[in-house]
């Protein structure tokens, strides 16, 4: 399993309510990312955010990473930058 993490700042902690309430409501992943998992932390009184999509292949992380990147972000109503992407290999994966 692979992880690709972005990092997001400088939000108002209303929009990034608003943009996991909109996650949420969606019924997948967007066109192109083969995810097949995705974590969404929020800390709204620092306006930050990582999202996580997991892939079960390297070859998927690839295929969605370059959506990803390809995406245009939405109009920035407060929503913040995008400030870093890194991808790692899962070592752990424990849910209780």
């Amino acid at each position: 399993m692979y992880a690709r993490v972005a990092r997001w700042e400088g939000a108002d902690g209303e929009a990034l309510r608003r943009s996991a309430e909109n996650i949420k409501s969606q019924s997948g992943p967007p066109p192109g990312v083969p995810a097949k998992g995705f974590l969404m932390l929020i800390d709204p009184d620092s306006g930050r955010n990582l999202s996580i999509a997991l892939f079960e292949t390297e070859d998927d992380l690839r295929q969605g990473d370059e959506a990803l990147n390809a995406m245009t972000p939405p109009e920035n109503d407060g929503a913040g930058e995008r400030t870093s992407v890194e991808k790692y290999e899962v070592a752990v994966d424990i849910r209780l």
